[in-house]
């Protein structure tokens, strides 16, 4: 018998059976604005091909004033449903099914002419919504029912109404934004009008016969959102008016609780899950940091949910279902929720992709096929970059040896998997262990590659990684100073520590030297107090008073850029780190002169005329400075007349990353 029973089993919708429990829950990936609908389709049967149960599409606008952004995707002409047309056909040849999710954003709209249920400005928006009038309302619905009319048309097998994570439907429902005195505001009743009268309208025009889910938020995690007893008499009154599933939203995106990210504890939310489930009669899924088939199958065999949604696994590996029917579980590439491929990607205009499989959303691009004339290939460091070249190219038939002077593989994610909240790191690290096992590379730990050992190599990539830059201060002998990695493998740092340099390398430090204990990562419960996520039963949109643990010791942390420290960190994650370690009373200087480190600390100065000089009291100081290319190997080979391939941190050294790294090394071993 499988051990993930549950989540294989058969779901029966009524007029279709789902072939198991996993949905691909919706990630706006930039790709319909491309235009490349051979792309797009690929994306999706690529998918499809791996076995997951239902998938859901980026959010389409029903409207240009609810598109996301200006020129936002949607099926507003004939041309539209053809191309959407080849996607649903190219998904069903593979045996797939796919909802398409209509996403009115409402006021968090990133345009001049988005419309809200009140002129209530977004913090996360630079427009101002118009409130909607009666005529206004009923364009919206009209719209989003012919978005619903036209999906079916395209052959979607369903709809996902977006109602959750503060887009249109949301602020309608809640006080935060809804100031109305109308029958679309004032009581839950009317503020709860509009996504039912939605639900009810697009049931009736799409039929008996096709999904509809319907995406409600648990949890608001913004003032004045709404309270439990609101949120379980919407989900009864969506399911009345039609709806076949009930997929769940966890926060709002201008909340201030982190949802999504790596920090956030593994199913963080599904308690929420198991209480709306026996409130409703159609069936609730599970979302937000669930990224195991062995986290899903206990999600659903204790009953907490009917179905669990997984969106960016997917993005890490899209045969996570298939791999885990056929037993091969270790070989699913984990998400480890870092948000710099895809989030991090999306609200930069990008198109989305993934640290772990750069592949995602390139499919068509990167397309993995057996090697015409196999080659014996060296790789020299088994970091990221190194790692993830020997097992593309092993995976495509090559011979590949893979020397690494360490006496373990992993590079800097050994270092990352230390820092309190960046545990998921700890999978990624064991989950290269067991490809390159798989994959037939010929692993050498313990050896360090010298220019006679690859001379019987066809091709040689130099992943040596990087070391870390001396900052050049001048320092006494008897002053205590330490590297990052000596401090994240275990050096004692003392009560007070300050640290040179603010980049993710310095907050990840400051992360590690101020954590009381075991990771919060690790406790939900813990996180929740830390974050101030309470309870919508007892207040409304779940807030309570965060409750930071005490930290473990006082840490300054200091840069010489005249800027705020950490504002060059990941674009949807950089506000976390800011407001952990804020929490945990770290000092945040820009702006430094680093004059000398001493016993009693380091003496720094301010500004071009470095002024007002100050002792930063430390029992140590770690140094976060930046880091330098190994690039000894490959010269020497270049002396010889040998060509190699540099790739990673030995080709380019700056802020550590592993997502560079990991598509470098993937897209060279395409190539060869």
């Amino acid at each position: 018998m499988s051990p993930y029973a549950q989540m294989l089993s058969p779901l029966d919708l009524g007029h279709v059976v789902l072939p198991n429990r996993v949905l691909m829950g919706s990630m706006h990936t930039g790709l319909e604005e491309t235009g490349d609908w051979n792309r797009v389709a690929e994306f999706y049967a690529e998918r499809a091909r791996g076995g997951v149960g239902l998938m859901v599409t980026g959010g389409m606008a029903p409207n240009r004033e609810g598109g996301v952004f200006p020129g936002a995707a949607g099926l507003f002409t004939p041309a539209d449903i053809a191309n959407h047309r080849r996607v649903t056909d190219r998904v069903h040849a593979a045996g797939g099914r796919i909802a398409m999710q209509i996403l009115h954003a409402g006021r968090y709209a990133y345009g001049p002419e988005c419309v809200s249920a009140s002129a209530v400005k977004s913090p996360i928006s630079p427009f101002q919504p118009r409130a909607l009038d009666e005529t206004g309302i009923e364009k919206q619905i009209s719209d989003i029912v012919t978005a619903a009319a036209r999906a079916r048309e395209a052959g979607y097998d369903g709809v996902e109404v977006m109602g959750s994570e503060g887009y249109f439907l949301n602020q309608f429902l809640v006080r935060h934004v809804n100031r109305r005195d109308d029958r679309w505001g004032g009581s839950y009743e009317n503020r709860m009008r509009l996504p039912v009268e939605v639900v009810a309208r697009v049931r009736a025009a799409v039929g008996r016969d096709f999904i509809l889910i319907y995406r409600i938020s648990l949890i608001d995690l913004v003032p004045d959102g709404s309270s439990w007893a609101e949120v379980v008499q919407l989900a009864r009154a969506i399911e009345a008016a039609g709806a076949s599933l009930l997929n769940t939203g966890i926060g709002w995106h201008e909340a201030r609780v982190p949802t999504i990210a790596t920090s956030v504890p593994r199913a963080a939310f599904t308690w929420l899950t198991a209480r709306l489930r026996p409130e409703v009669g159609i069936p609730v899924i599970a979302s937000n940091r669930i990224n195991t088939p062995e986290l899903a199958e206990s999600i659903l065999a204790s009953g907490q949910a009917d179905m669990v949604s997984m969106a960016r696994p997917f993005l890490a590996d899209p045969d996570f279902v298939a791999k885990a029917a056929a037993g091969r579980a270790d070989e699913i590439a984990p998400c480890i929720a870092c948000n710099q491929a895809c989030l991090d990607h999306t609200f930069s205009g990008k198109i989305s992709s993934c640290l772990v499989n750069p592949r995602a959303g390139h499919e068509t691009e990167l397309p993995v096929t057996p090697a015409a004339v196999p080659k014996a290939i060296a790789v020299v460091g088994a970091g990221p970059a190194g790692m993830a070249a020997a097992i593309t190219a092993a995976g495509r038939g090559h011979r590949v040896t893979l020397f690494e002077r360490a006496a373990e593989i992993g590079g800097q994610l050994t270092l990352a998997r230390e820092v309190p909240g960046k545990e998921e790191f700890r999978g990624l690290v064991g989950w290269f262990a067991t490809m390159i096992a798989r994959s037939g590379v010929t692993l050498r730990l313990g050896t360090e590659a010298v220019p006679a050992a690859l001379a019987g190599f066809d091709e040689v990539i130099i992943a040596t990684g990087v070391s870390a830059r001396d900052p050049g201060i001048a320092t006494d002998p008897r002053a205590s100073v330490l590297g990052y990695a000596e401090v994240l493998r275990g050096a004692r740092v003392g009560a007070r520590v300050a640290i040179v340099g603010a980049g993710g390398i310095g907050f990840d430090v400051a992360e590690y030297l101020t954590q009381s204990g075991e990771s919060a990562t690790l406790h939900p419960a813990e996180w929740r107090r830390e974050w101030g996520v309470g309870d919508p039963a007892l207040s409304p949109g779940g807030l309570a008073e965060p409750a930071p643990a005490a930290p473990a010791r006082a840490v300054t942390l200091l840069q010489r850029k005249p800027e705020k420290p950490g504002r060059k960190l990941g674009k949807t994650t950089g506000w976390i780190h800011r407001a952990q370690l804020a929490a945990r009373g770290v000092k945040m200087l820009g702006g430094v002169n680093y004059e000398r480190i001493a016993p009693e600390g380091l003496h720094v100065s301010f500004g071009a005329a470095r002024e007002n000089p100050t002792l930063i009291e430390a029992d140590a100081v770690v140094l976060c400075a930046g880091q330098t290319s190994n690039r000894g190997l490959a010269e020497a080979l270049a002396a010889l007349g040998r060509p190699c391939h540099i790739i990673g941190g030995a080709d380019v050294a700056g802020e550590l990353d592993a997502k560079r790294a990991i598509d470098q090394g993937t897209r060279l071993a395409l190539s060869l």
